[in-house]
């Protein structure tokens, strides 16, 4: 029996030197890169989930997008945000994700979200260092600021 199967291809193009990456220093930092590149156009319509990718100096390889909602969710299939983060050899990630409404507290589907992407990064010795919520006029609730990473 000749069994056909599919190659499986992986790439990751870093094409930007490391000395020229942003560094992230702090959820002000991580916050204000997010929402410099957020559509401003979309950011009070829907909710929109990203991962902001980083290496071992927590300089910034990219952001992904992982997931694109309605006005008050949106569905992140945990398994994704994975692909994307092994794919990209990433060492730690700041989760990140909008509320249209502009209220800054965070609900328990995103504190449980927030423990599942941390329990499962722990298996790959990946860190979730921060999530923040950001809202429409640029404010923004760190995860890890207030203890409940």
């Amino acid at each position: 029996m000749n069994a056909q199967v599919n190659e499986i291809v992986i790439s990751y193009s870093g094409s930007l030197k490391a000395n020229l990456l942003p560094k992230i220093t702090c959820s002000q930092s991580a916050a204000d890169l997010a929402y410099s590149q957020w559509n401003k156009d979309t950011i009070e319509l829907h909710e929109t989930f990203k991962i902001i990718l980083l290496n071992n100096a927590n300089k910034v390889k990219g952001i992904y997008e992982t997931s694109n909602g309605g006005i008050t969710g949106t569905l992140v299939d945990v398994r994704i945000l994975f692909a994307v983060l092994l794919k990209s050899l990433t060492t730690a990630v700041i989760l990140v994700h909008n509320h249209p409404s502009g209220t800054l507290t965070p609900s328990e589907p995103d504190k449980r979200l927030t423990q599942k992407i941390k329990k499962a990064g722990e298996l790959f010795d990946i860190k979730v260092l921060d999530h923040l919520i950001l809202t429409p006029d640029g404010n923004y609730f760190s995860f890890a600021d207030e203890g409940i990473l």
